[in-house]
């Protein structure tokens, strides 16, 4: 039997992924899905390609509407869900996209964020450390955020076999838009987008950075520093994500390759290229698939890693339906692809 499924946030672009990725997954039955300022309209005069989901109407986002559901996707802004979460069933599996319960420490909840902290629930990125064994049978799921499967993805497995100083991290992000979400801001419009490049949150300051100190601390990192840009760039979706770190004393090219290829070899989304080859994010486009290039720059005693996902795949929906099927019990890669689309 068909378990049900309520969408929190339904008429977001995140929202919107996980609908498209939930209507192909044969064990789920999407029945409610809910917005704020669009409640009461059609969900496909928000998300028009979805039509297979075209008989469902937005319903106001509240915890009565969620309840009464085996699964509830919540693609809220931060804040939001877990003021909807905390009111819902202890046995509802609850997958939240947002930030509200990723941060372990209430202290970096402030600083970046601010406002009512909920606490942080089982963390939902399988390829870290023991979290896909925490995720079987969870009930209370934190999605990464994009920014982040992107750069700990790239920076684990050298860290967690000691080949990294993880007190000297850098990270240079090309980012879409659509990571933004679908609020009309004028540095988001095509018309300030397009042909041009822009950084942003500059400066240590951006949302995603204590995630990432905790995620590289998990995978053995001891006074973790990173610096981390994100830079606009004119494609709708997608991360290409230059991660740098000096190499430890005594490691060697051929170590970090052994290191990278050991971590990744029986992961389903994660592929790690031959030497030389470099991943595109047009090769991730619709996949939960992260790709992973190595280099070793011997003259600046660094390795260069560069990791493509898409955004709004393996970055934020494919992340939150492969965690559910962990929870849940189901083969992992149910409902998920690692093919992109092309051209």
């Amino acid at each position: 039997m068909s378990l049900s499924v309520a969408v929190a946030g339904a008429s977001g672009y995140a929202g919107g992924e996980v609908l498209r990725l939930l209507s192909a997954h044969p064990e789920f039955d999407v029945t409610t899905v809910t917005a704020f300022q669009n409640a009461g309209q059609p969900l496909v005069s928000v998300q028009p390609h979805l039509r297979s989901l075209a008989h469902l109407d937005l319903k106001p986002t509240d915890a009565a509407t969620l309840a009464g559901h085996d699964v509830v996707f919540v693609a809220l802004p931060h804040g939001k869900s877990g003021e909807v979460t905390k009111d819902l069933p202890a046995n509802t599996v609850v997958i939240d996209c947002g930030a509200d319960h990723r941060l372990t420490n209430e202290t970096d909840w402030a600083q970046f964020y601010g406002g009512d902290y909920f606490g942080a629930w089982t963390y939902g990125l399988p390829e870290l450390a023991g979290q896909r064994q925490l995720l079987q049978g969870a009930t209370r799921i934190a999605v990464p955020g994009c920014n982040v499967t992107a750069i700990t993805l790239a920076l684990a497995p050298g860290i967690a076999a000691g080949l990294l100083e993880p007190s000297d991290l850098v990270a240079v992000l090309a980012v879409g838009p659509s990571g933004a979400g679908k609020s009309l801001k004028t540095e988001l419009l095509a018309s300030e987008l397009l042909g041009s490049a822009s950084a942003y949150q500059v400066g240590g300051i951006h949302r995603h950075t204590p995630e990432i100190r905790q995620n590289l601390e998990l995978a053995g990192g001891s006074d973790v520093s990173i610096s981390f840009t994100p830079v606009l760039v004119p494609m709708s979706r997608g991360i290409l994500a230059t991660s740098t770190a000096r190499l430890a004393p005594g490691a060697t090219e051929a170590q970090i390759r052994q290191a990278w290829e050991s971590a990744y070899a029986s992961e389903p989304f994660v592929h790690v290229l031959p030497a030389g080859q470099y991943p595109r994010t047009a090769d991730t486009l619709g996949s939960n698939t992260c790709l992973i290039g190595l280099a070793v720059d011997e003259a600046a005693g660094r390795v260069v890693v560069i990791s493509a996902i898409d955004n709004l795949v393996k970055g934020t929906a494919g992340a939150a339906l492969q965690s559910a099927n962990i929870a849940l019990g189901f083969p992992e890669t149910t409902g998920l692809t690692t093919d992109g689309v092309a051209p």
